[in-house]
């Protein structure tokens, strides 16, 4: 996650928790480019500047690819990371910004165009933040401040539940795993300043050490910006706390398995499993009692152990903590004393970054995250071609017949699973674009001289939109990314694949090339987000969305044995030295990578109708596929952010996206002429074929 786009997540917090499969953890956004012209010849698509042919693709296909482009690109001082993602995020907040300038100094405007303008301009006008310092934050504090004893933690926490502000766990409102037709109440862990549980209780990591010391000294500087005068003593109990947190939450790895998360609860048997809290007065402050009796809990064992955390820790401690997640989130809405301070260590402590982004682009993105559809309205008028739709929507379809073809052929599925697995494919649900219905924010308000205020609006206005589903029927068109993200997901529970308009553009996307490259990029992307209805996780849910096993005792073995084979191949990947990928945690991801390819390539093949691919700049379509693969994973990062995304991320680092993936592809061996003896030739016995 880019650390200058958090007023985005503050207040998506609600809408992400029920996304779990996307193409890419971070989101980033992009702008269009002119359709196709359909009297110029196709292009390759692949942009042969960047290959390095002194490298050959049969011992890296990566560096062979790119090398070019890595030798001769710089990260810009302002960005963790630089490749296909980071640049079309940059694009289209230039074309954001020109929509947001184009609204500014017109008279009446009225509705979203309004808001848009008027939250924009409070984020830009630094003048009245330095003037105001923490001044925003006094009522907040004072909530804090004024705790006379423990009884009084629910109704805060649910306070900052609902205001966006961190706390130890979460609440919001998602669809039923096991009843995909209702809403549900769910809770979750959370409440950890650092990126994860293991840079606390990594003791023997010297940088995540490290990350610790001075993430302690961040909290007391930040702490003394708001005028506590024993900053350091507090940090060092804040520390103790969230470590004592950390302690007792899940892993990442645990937090994959849907079935462990699903434990549904009447809330007075919370009451009884989790003792030592008032967890009918914290679900009533949150308004979700009001409207059910009952709550999934996502990791009961932590709620009991938060439960005896609450009775052991002196009040103080707590107080001291909720006053620092209060300015942690604040931090970037308020004078520059503290907005730098939080830059220094989320920027550039954390990730490497060295120089913060122009406060222009951090607006933008503040604007998105509290008003995403609306200013998705203004980016589709103007940079979303309809031919680019349709040709997406037929790309999709013939992904999907390529998908069928594939479970009817593999070899260690029995046709009973492979019936129940036909249908769910054809219960999957396409989105492209847009939504069909754009979100009302007709009860949200801003004001121009009132950030702080509006950021906690726009989080309460997400809050209240969320909860108000209880008890309704499903919003089948909600979409939960913007038009303007640069992602793609699939949601389990809705068994829907959703492709936002932005990732319609090169070199995902391009209406100017030959199909060959269109299939290796977005038609890989297609087949990864339907992978993901069949990975380790996506599987256990039917076509209707419910947590259901459809499997085989047989099947679902064979299925693990092939899963475990990647688990291995993914963790013998060093992308830091000492930091090898967690095979466990990217297991969805690198099922989807690699049987989105082998989709997108048989689709490629089918599209052909038993033609000879055309060669274009000296490669043959089969070789392009590949490439177009290839080219949307180059990377470069800095080695901070990559110990955070190795740490956290479900996705492998982008030199293994492509190249762990193409070595399992028969095909690819052919397309390439990859022999015993080249560095990349992975025994056939030994490649990892799923779908």
């Amino acid at each position: 996650m880019n650390p200058n786009s958090k007023g985005t997540k503050r207040v998506k917090r609600h809408i992400l928790s029920t996304i779990t499969l996307s193409l890419m953890a971070a989101f980033a956004h992009a702008g269009g480019h002119e359709g196709h012209d359909h009297t110029s010849a196709p292009t390759s698509g692949i942009d042969t500047r960047y290959i390095d042919k002194s490298v050959r693709a049969q011992d890296d296909f990566f560096q062979h690819l790119n090398g070019e482009w890595l030798r001769s690109t710089e990260i810009p001082a302002d960005k963790s990371s630089w490749g296909s993602f980071a640049k079309l995020r940059d694009d289209t907040l230039f074309q954001l910004r020109d929509l947001i300038q184009g609204l500014q100094g017109k008279k009446g405007l009225k509705g979203d165009d309004a808001k848009i303008a008027a939250l924009y301009a409070s984020y830009m006008n630094e003048a009245k933040l330095e003037k105001l310092g923490a001044k925003p934050l006094a009522g907040e504090l004072s909530r804090i401040r004024g705790l006379k004893d423990k009884k009084g933690m629910p109704s805060l926490i649910a306070h900052f539940n609902k205001t966006g502000v961190p706390a130890p766990y979460g609440v919001f409102v998602s669809q039923d795993a096991r009843n995909s037709t209702q809403y549900a109440a769910h809770m979750s862990q959370s409440g950890l300043g650092l990126p994860d549980r293991e840079y606390y209780l990594k003791k023997d990591d010297a940088k995540m050490a490290d990350a610790l010391a001075k993430y302690e000294l961040h909290v007391a500087k930040v702490l003394g910006l708001a005028g506590n005068k024993d900053g350091a003593d507090k940090a060092k109990a804040i520390v103790a706390l969230e470590t004592e947190l950390a302690k007792v939450q899940w892993s990442r790895v645990e937090n994959r398995d849907p079935v462990k998360r699903y434990n549904k609860m009447e809330i007075s048997k919370l009451a009884e499993s989790a003792p030592g809290y008032d967890w009918q007065a914290a679900l009533g402050a949150t308004g979700i009692a009001a409207k059910t009796d009952s709550v999934i809990v996502a990791q009961p064992s932590y709620m009991t152990e938060f439960a005896k955390l609450v009775e052991s820790t002196p009040l103080e401690t707590w107080k001291a903590y909720f006053e620092w997640h209060l300015l942690r989130d604040a931090s970037p809405y308020l004078s520059k004393d503290f907005d730098q301070a939080n830059f220094a260590f989320y920027g550039t402590v954390l990730t490497g970054v060295t120089e913060q982004q122009p406060r222009w682009k951090r607006g933008v993105g503040v604007v998105e995250g509290a008003i995403g559809e609306g200013m998705g309205k203004l980016y589709v008028a103007s940079h979303f071609p309809a031919a680019r739709k349709a040709r997406m929507e037929e790309l999709v379809k013939n992904l999907l017949v390529a998908y069928k073809q594939s479970i009817d052929s593999i070899d260690w599925m029995s046709p009973e699973t492979k019936k129940q697995a036909q249908e769910k494919l054809a219960k999957f649900t396409p989105k492209i674009g847009y939504p069909n219905k754009w979100r009302d924010y007709s009860k949200l308000q801003f004001k121009e001289g009132d950030l702080i205020g509006n950021m906690g609006r726009a989080a309460e206005f997400a809050y209240n939109r969320n909860l108000a589903k209880l008890g309704k029927p499903i919003d089948k068109e909600e979409w939960g990314m913007t038009p303007q993200t640069i992602n793609a997901y699939y949601r389990p529970t809705a068994n829907e694949i959703v492709f936002p308009a932005a990732i319609l553009q090169p070199p995902f996307f391009d209406m100017k090339a030959d199909d060959a490259v269109n299939y290796g990029a977005i038609g890989a992307v297609i087949g990864h987000e339907i992978s993901h209805g069949f990975d380790d996780s996506g599987s256990q849910y039917d076509g209707d969305g419910n947590l259901r096993d459809w499997w085989t005792a047989e099947d679902r073995a064979a299925f693990k044995v092939k899963a475990d084979a990647m688990v291995k191949q993914y963790g013998s990947y060093e992308p830091v030295p000492g930091y090898n990928i967690n095979g466990k945690l990217t297991l969805g991801e690198n099922i989807a990578d690699n049987s989105g390819l082998a989709i997108a390539y048989k689709a490629y093949k089918i599209s052909l109708g038993g033609k000879t691919s055309p060669v274009i700049d000296g490669l043959t379509g089969e070789q392009r596929v590949f490439m177009g693969f290839g080219q949307v994973w180059r990377t470069k990062m800095r080695e901070q952010q990559a110990i955070v995304q190795i740490k956290t991320d479900p996705h492998s680092a982008g030199r293994f996206r492509a190249n762990g993936t193409v070595v399992n592809q028969p095909a690819f061996y052919e397309a390439f002429g990859v022999k015993e003896g080249d560095k990349m030739y992975v025994k056939p016995e030994d490649r990892i074929i799923i779908w």
